[in-house]
């Protein structure tokens, strides 16, 4: 990297760990933010210290002038108006995730996917872990791993969960304006998929973002489009959109599934599927040598459906990288879920309160509200992602004693309820309509009765009134907290 002219595009996590990374190695690295200096504080004076060079609170053109590699953090728009002068200029464009891939020593396994992929990610990493094997987790979730890459060692596993932002720029399509550019990049610019790569479940999301659903399948894609021989691909059989894809896919394919025995969904040769039907229905990998048992579905503590899904792909995933049975059975056993999906935060007189703030779409907030049988009181609202409603405020009205709404969307949430009846007088949930938050665990607190839950399932972005769904969901947690203390 040693005297290399790069330019950093966005300082969020991502951004903020490549430039320290690259100037760390020589490069002459000038980062740029849209946001004003006073938006960071003293956050940014660890680079400024390390020798970034920071243009903030604009993108002028003239930065492009003598970078030779533009490297775009996940929140920038793939068709940012910069981005774009960078394209008509021929600039290569990349990410942290993409250098990152192109320089770990050892195995890397990248799981994406509408829904599941932080859960599947984690267990995923928590069945290594318990093989014994020094694993890192990060990319979308976590850390950035450029900043842990000097210490990873060949023999480590790395999992890394990738979003369909990331993804975009492991297509050698994101490059296709590129004429020319120095032959050290080259191989930065090529199509790129892990060893073992995996598509969960593909269903509409982040249409605000992307142009289509066909753009965004595109960007998924990009995880198991460049395998080589050996590599193999885990794809959910139940989903539509990745039961197609797999079946086109060349190469060796594992499946997922939690279709009963007997249907025709059911028949997984390579990958995961259950043996059996209820909580006793048993855990089971398959490939050419034979079948072996996991757990019993009794096993796993994670409420619902989904992610009964989550654990079947973490075996698939973890058994086409080398754990053993064991390993993936300790692992499921203790693991007990990950911040901010279907995360208890506390019981208050009776009710209990659950924080499930990752669920950023509707198809989330349908998984959330068939994961409990109890009396919801359900919090939902936020920016919308120009996503479908009806699915959900359906189930919404069969399942919720109140909803509860917030935010920016708090119209277009009652207008799909609205949409989707009518309904009996005496059917469906009390409708409230909240401006934040705050007003809104306020009216929950006021509305719930011993033996009902409060869930925080919002269906929507935070980014009205929040810099990320995790921010949201530990405003939720004090929320929680202020009430167990009775104020």
């Amino acid at each position: 990297m040693g005297g290399r002219r790069l330019l950093v595009v966005g300082l969020a996590r991502e951004g903020t760990a490549l430039a320290r990374y690259l100037v760390e190695r020589g490069a002459h690295v000038v980062a740029t933010d849209i946001k004003p200096a006073r938006s960071f504080g003293d956050t940014l004076a660890p680079l400024v210290e390390a020798g970034v060079e920071l243009v903030l609170g604009q993108h002028p053109l003239s930065l492009l002038d003598e970078a030779e590699v533009v490297f775009v953090s996940p929140g920038v728009p793939f068709d940012a108006p910069f981005l774009n002068e960078a394209r008509a200029r021929g600039v290569p464009l990349s990410t942290e995730s993409r250098l990152f891939c192109q320089l770990c020593p050892t195995t890397v396994v990248a799981i994406t996917g509408s829904s599941g992929k932080t859960t599947t990610t984690t267990l995923v990493g928590e069945m290594f872990r318990a093989a014994g094997r020094t694993t890192w987790v990060g990319g979308n979730i976590g850390r950035p791993l450029i900043g842990q890459l000097e210490q990873i060692r060949p023999g480590d596993m790395v999992v890394m969960e990738l979003s369909s932002f990331q993804l975009e720029y492991f297509h050698p399509s994101a490059n296709e304006h590129v004429t020319e550019c120095d032959p050290v990049w080259l191989p930065l610019l090529a199509g790129w998929s892990p060893p073992v790569g995996a598509i969960l479940n593909i269903t509409p999301n982040h249409l605000d973002r992307h142009p289509s659903m066909a753009a965004y399948i595109h960007a998924k894609r990009a995880v198991v489009a460049y395998r080589r021989p050996g590599d193999v691909a885990v794809m959910g059989l139940d989903n539509e959109v990745t039961r197609t894809m797999g079946r086109e896919l060349a190469g060796r394919v594992r499946w997922f599934s939690t279709a009963p025995s007997g249907s025709h969904l059911s028949a997984v040769e390579d990958g995961a599927y259950l043996a059996g039907s209820g909580r006793q229905a048993v855990v089971m990998v398959r490939d050419e040598t034979g079948e072996r048992a996991v757990c019993r579905v009794s096993d796993i503590q994670l409420r619902g459906e989904h992610n009964i899904s989550n654990v079947l792909a973490a075996c698939a995933i973890a058994d086409a990288a080398g754990a053993s049975p064991e390993a993936m059975r300790q692992a499921i056993a203790a693991f007990t879920g990950v911040e901010h999906r279907l995360e208890p935060v506390a019981e208050v007189r009776g009710v209990r309160y659950y924080n499930d703030s990752i669920a950023t779409s509707p198809e989330r907030l349908v998984a959330a509200l068939k994961s409990f049988d109890e009396p919801i009181v359900l919090l939902a609202g936020g920016r919308d992602k120009h996503l479908p409603w009806d699915e959900a405020a359906r189930l919404m009205l069969e399942r919720t004693r109140h909803v509860v709404l917030f935010g920016e969307a708090v119209e277009l949430i009652a207008r799909a309820l609205e949409r989707v009846g009518p309904r009996p007088p005496t059917f469906g949930p009390q409708l409230h309509r909240c401006v934040t938050l705050e007003d809104a665990v306020a009216v929950a607190a006021q509305v719930a009765r011993p033996g009902d839950v409060v869930l925080l399932s919002p269906g929507c972005t935070s980014f009205d009134a929040f810099r990320d769904f995790a921010e949201r969901g530990e405003r939720f947690r004090e929320l929680v907290r202020d009430l167990v203390k009775g104020r």
